[in-house]
């Protein structure tokens, strides 16, 4: 039987487009475009200048603080300019520009390690150098997760893919498999655990076969069926259907005993520890009813999306939307000019928008958006506290739980936009919590 959680809902996948599609791999393009934010955490500092040769895997920025991550060159050639320009999140963001000599000489520091042979410490060290975040599009900087403050008792991947549309961790499950068994052992190794868990949903039976008959599957490596529900793919969801276990209001995963890693950061952890270049390419899908040929692409960080969706064959015909990332927690976008980043799983267009939202509807008090709420929240009282700018209530209601999947907006029949106004709430919220931590002296 496969493990779920209480909540949620069954999303229309729409992977039916790409999932039996094979990964192609792009060539670079004339210039790449790195964005020195692909990470949550401290804001970058270049650390090259207009005119330097930079090689593939070379470091362009880094931080010095503990929470960040660098960001490197995924082809050879010229730095051109460092200046702004548009990022998904739809804000202009200091980018690196190099111009590619289509050479992909790779950077001399880059060689292989065996984790095996190394300290957990020099292990951190090269993941965090390696700038290795949550690729599936948190960005949460990965050897910050891999050093919890609490006793860890299980690692899990998340290969879900619960969002629709999305088949780039669905392919790395069918074509390169013992990378994520691979970078999952690496894990095991940092958190001195003997056994780990990839937790896969039912609809990609294939996929789970293929890890199985891996080369590196071995009997400390459980493969977890999940039942095919939204969002299946969160954290704590994750780990409620695995374990058992529930993370507490306000608290980490690893307050519940678990680590969590995408399963695409697992293979860019393989890929540092077998090749010792950093992740400069990843699989993104194209899709969309919007789009031609809906396809799986092999892309170096940098490309502009507009060069993804020429690949895949252009529109066909003008998009009402198009989205970076799933359309449930994606990020729509006024241009095609951003380049993909480490956290790119996915680019959408489509013809006609999934839902078109009323902010005037009134609520009509059906209780689907608590009856199906992951978190089990009251998203509609959140949202009318977001109207009135009441942030006290919004706080009793644990606002800041809100994980922002997007399901009470998805399943609303008076189609109000709750999680819109859920957002716009939390930052106020937060100010609060913190407001109030400073003054009690924590």
């Amino acid at each position: 039987m496969a493990a779920t959680f209480k909540g949620g809902y069954h999303v229309d996948d729409h992977k039916s487009l790409t999932n039996a599609k094979p990964t192609q791999m792009l060539d670079g393009c004339d210039v790449h475009i790195f964005p020195l934010r692909q990470h949550i955490g401290a804001p970058l500092t270049p650390c090259v200048t207009v005119g330097d040769y930079v090689y593939v895997g070379q470091k362009l920025a880094d931080s010095d603080q503990f929470v960040s991550a660098p960001v490197h060159s995924s082809v050879s050639g010229t730095v051109i300019d460092i200046k702004q320009h548009i990022h998904d999140s739809g804000t202009m963001i200091a980018s690196v520009f190099v111009e590619n000599d289509r050479k992909y000489e790779v950077y001399k520091g880059c060689v292989p390690h065996d984790y095996r042979n190394m300290s957990k410490e020099n292990v951190l060290e090269l993941i965090r150098d390696a700038g290795i975040v949550g690729m599936g599009g948190a960005g949460f900087p990965t050897h910050v997760k891999l050093q919890p403050n609490t006793k860890v008792t299980h690692v899990l991947i998340n290969g879900a893919e619960c969002e629709p549309y999305i088949t780039s961790d669905h392919r790395y499950m069918l074509e390169e498999p013992e990378k994520i068994i691979y970078g999952l052992k690496v894990c095991m190794y940092v958190l001195g655990l003997s056994d780990g868990y990839i937790g896969v949903e039912t609809n990609k039976q294939d996929g789970m076969e293929s890890l199985k008959n891996s080369s590196e599957f071995n009997e400390h490596i459980h493969i977890v069926p999940l039942k095919k529900k939204y969002p299946q793919g969160a954290e704590k969801q994750l780990i409620k259907a695995i374990t058992g276990r529930n993370v507490p209001a306000g608290k980490l995963p690893a307050d519940a005993g678990c680590v969590v890693i995408n399963a695409t950061t697992a293979v860019m952890i393989s890929e540092l520890f077998k090749t010792g270049i950093p992740p400069v390419i990843k699989n993104v899908t194209v899709s969309g009813d919007a789009i031609k040929n809906p396809s799986n692409f092999k892309v170096r960080i940098g490309t502009p999306v507009k060069v993804l969706i020429d690949k895949a064959g252009g529109f066909v015909s003008e998009p009402q939307k198009i989205i970076s990332g799933g359309p449930m927690m994606g990020i729509t976008q006024y241009n095609i000019d951003y380049p993909v980043t480490k956290t790119t799983s996915s680019v959408l267009a489509m013809v006609k928008a999934p839902k078109t939202y009323d902010e005037d509807a009134p609520c009509i008090r059906c209780g689907r958006c608590v009856s199906h709420c992951p978190m089990h929240l009251m998203p509609y009282k959140i949202a009318d506290c977001s109207k009135k700018g009441d942030v006290d209530t919004a706080k009793d209601y644990n606002a800041l739980e809100c994980i922002e999947c997007g399901l009470c907006s998805y399943i609303c029949p008076a189609n109000k936009n709750l999680l819109q106004f859920i957002r716009m709430i939390k930052p106020d919220v937060m100010k609060k919590v913190r407001g109030e931590a400073q003054k009690n002296g924590k």
